[in-house]
């Protein structure tokens, strides 16, 4: 086959050459989003008058053939074919002869190739949110279950105050509706049309880029042909959503690992979603998690990736860009697989209340002591002063700081009274704090009901072809 831009050379590329050049590996992906884009080019050169119309329906309905032929899995790629754009019209001269050749006519493999990665980008951000919505919906499930159940809270991995499981839930939830108002903030950046921007210099015939945008989902058209061809910001920015998705789920893993050892016992995951040992039958290993907490590694490595390609390339296209595509194919494809697993296990785990119930420490209360004296009206740091001093003494007791004596009590502050005893109370404490995000009942039922009108109010994105 002749090459596309083979015209001025005279002899052939080198093998190793043609291996390091060839893309058709990894962006035949791409075929769809490719064809999409033919199919609306070739009617916006009929419209511009460069095509008759009936030369225009010769390519579309050949582009539909084409399309078909990548649908039943029938289309054949040959050694000639350097990448997507290249096969696709290799195999419509096949069909079509010469006429296909007009395809072409004043548009660059420059501005289809980053025509077809926002095309496939913007499908790709819709599953996304579809798993996204599928893993809030879960955790959202979880949690109104949970509303009343016991658990202690962390900071620095330390027993601090006591919380909810559901609360736990319920703020990964809240992290991943920022992930989705990212990925909508993405898809808009996205949705600009780089296609007749030519090769750097734009399109010499009256091309409608307007109505190309329109016919195609585009919000925009780029406003400059350079920066048209060259802009993989947008591909920048799903690969950091995607890293800071893989971020918030390695951190979901990292407790839910944590909460399934024997030495907190607070969940077990379902058999469906843990492994074995080859060695030690006792065995059960959380891998889904420790998978999704491994695999947020090569999702920031696939962002650093593109980051280094990218701050170096002068102006405007460079072959450097071919290697937008596998960092952001990877990590499109690591999370396709990893948030499915991730909803799974939490749908399916069980939750063992007693054993959290039981992992509360009366010292947790601490603070509730400093609070109980500062309603006596003491002032807060001195009221923090005299609870810690409590706790001190429990510890040189050796005994739980709710078994201190009136005594003991007393010789701390003649504010703390036998009344101190009622601050020992978990339920309470959780209930007490009752503003809004808070670990109440009350908050904890508001705090749903603002889920489920976040998710009504943030439906999947229509008009995209999921897949």
């Amino acid at each position: 086959m002749t090459l596309l831009w083979g015209g001025r050379f005279n002899g052939s590329m080198d093998d190793v050459m043609a291996r390091l050049n060839n893309s058709i590996s990894f962006d035949i992906r791409l075929w769809g989003a490719d064809i999409r884009g033919s199919v609306a080019y070739a009617a916006a050169l009929a419209e511009a008058g460069i095509l008759t119309h009936d030369e225009s329906a010769q390519l579309i309905q050949g582009l539909q053939q084409v399309y078909l032929e990548f649908e039943h899995n029938t289309f054949a790629v040959q050694p000639a074919d350097e990448d997507i754009h290249t096969a696709v019209e290799r195999r419509l001269k096949e069909l079509l002869g010469d006429v296909a050749g007009k395809l072409h006519t004043g548009r660059s493999r420059n501005d289809q190739v980053a025509t077809d990665l926002r095309l496939h980008a913007l499908d790709e951000i819709a599953q996304l949110q579809a798993h996204l919505i599928s893993l809030q919906e879960t955790l959202l499930t979880r949690a109104e279950v949970h509303g009343q159940t016991l658990l202690p809270g962390f900071t620095h991995l330390q027993r601090a105050q006591p919380v909810t499981f559901a609360h736990f839930l319920l703020a990964y939830f809240w992290m991943f509706t920022r992930d989705r108002e990212r990925l909508d903030d993405c898809s808009r950046r996205t949705a600009v049309l780089p296609l007749g921007s030519g090769a750097l210099a734009g399109n010499p015939f009256p091309i409608d880029r307007a109505a190309l945008a329109r016919a195609l989902g585009f919000h925009d058209i780029s406003p400059n042909s350079l920066d048209g061809v060259s802009d993989r910001d947008f591909a920048a920015e799903l690969l950091f959503d995607c890293a800071l998705i893989g971020t918030h789920l390695s951190r979901l893993a990292e407790d839910l690992v944590i909460y399934s050892t024997s030495e907190f016992g607070f969940i077990s995951f379902d058999d469906a979603y843990s492994t074995g040992s080859s060695l030690m039958p006792q065995k059960k290993n959380p891998d889904a998690m420790e998978l999704s907490r491994g695999k947020s590694g090569r999702l920031l490595g696939n962002l650093v990736s593109l980051l280094s390609m990218l701050k170096g390339l002068p102006m405007s296209y460079d072959k450097d860009l071919q290697e937008d595509k596998e960092p952001l194919f990877d990590s499109l494809d690591t999370l396709a697989l990893v948030l499915p697993a991730v909803a799974g296990a939490v749908r399916t785990l069980r939750v063992n209340e007693d054993r959290m119930r039981a992992d509360l420490d009366p010292a947790m209360l601490a603070t509730d002591v400093a609070e109980y004296l500062v309603r006596k009206g003491l002032p807060f740091r001195q009221a923090h002063h005299l609870s810690g001093r409590a706790v001190a003494l429990a510890e040189q007791h050796g005994i739980l700081l709710s078994q201190l004596t009136d005594s003991d009590w007393q010789s701390l502050s003649p504010l703390l009274t036998p009344d101190v005893r009622n601050v020992f109370n978990f339920a309470k404490s959780v209930d007490s704090r009752d503003v809004a995000g808070g670990t109440s009942l009350r908050a904890i039922r508001e705090q749903i009901d603002l889920a489920h009108q976040w998710l009504t109010a943030h439906p999947l994105p229509e008009g995209r072809n999921l897949h």
